[in-house]
């Protein structure tokens, strides 16, 4: 075997986008589901054409048996393309919802926080995490398509939230509160230190009422969250600060490096 005379500059993964593990997920659905549906159509569709010529030379293969089989088959692989479509239309959402997120962080930056996105978990990701003198967000973002009329609103009064006056099936603000302790377990295993970890929940293009004063969790529109943030008080030192960005991205690195060797 020859030897490599270079090599790539770059030590190690970068950091990962906003949105990335959708995109994965999307990638997925059209490479191995879509495309397996339609060259299996495809397939049937020319066994059923076979057939058919066959006929025509002279062949004793019924035509009509396998001209329904590939009807249902196809038809079949049909409304599986279909819902396979649907699928990757909602995840495409959610990843946009997480990058239009993403832009509205960016404020953060400038004020010298750290942003970091999907951070990979065991079997879920993180979607945004921020890092900043006031402390540690954990940003959950549900883009939900909304009604064109009206003005549906998110109201959440500390406890329970609803989104046009019903229960999301999956309750976002259980899933946030377990993702900020997950969070704060791995900094403490890290650095060593506890670090306050407060989850968040944001609704791109949602108007969302407010919500009660002392609440562990916040619900709000993303355009509200840099503002939130920025009135709250210090509670991090710069060299804590630093120390826990450092850890977590050499986490996010580490674990997207094997996450990445087994899908």
């Amino acid at each position: 075997m020859k030897k490599a005379t270079s090599k790539s500059p770059i030590k190690g993964p970068p950091l990962r986008l906003p949105g990335q593990s959708i995109d994965e997920q999307i990638n997925r659905l059209l490479n191995e589901k879509q495309l397996n549906y339609a060259l299996f159509a495809f397939g049937i569709f020319l066994l059923a054409v076979g057939a058919w010529i066959q006929v025509i030379t002279g062949s004793q293969l019924n035509p009509w048996l396998s001209s329904a089989v590939a009807v249902l088959v196809i038809g079949y692989c049909a409304c599986r393309i279909r819902q396979t479509g649907k699928e990757v239309q909602r995840l495409r959402l959610g990843r946009d919802g997480e990058r239009a997120v993403a832009e509205r962080l960016d404020v953060l930056k400038q004020q010298g926080a750290v942003v970091l996105h999907d951070l990979i978990g065991d079997g879920f990701n993180l979607d945004h995490v921020v890092l900043s003198r006031q402390g540690v967000f954990v940003v959950e973002t549900k883009t939900r398509t909304k009604p064109a009329k009206g003005s549906p609103t998110v109201t959440f009064d500390g406890e329970r939230l609803l989104v046009e006056g019903f229960e999301p099936d999956r309750d976002p603000v259980t899933q946030a509160q377990a993702n900020a302790r997950w969070l704060a377990q791995i900094l403490r295993s890290s650095t060593g230190k506890e670090f306050p970890v407060r989850p968040v929940i944001l609704f791109p293009g949602w108007f969302v009422e407010p919500f009660p004063k002392g609440s562990s969790v916040w619900v709000l529109n993303p355009q509200a969250l840099p503002s939130f943030i920025q009135h709250e008080p210090s509670r991090i030192s710069e060299s804590d600060l630093h120390m826990a960005s450092y850890h977590l991205a050499r986490y996010i690195k580490a674990h997207a490096q094997s996450y990445g060797s087994t899908t």
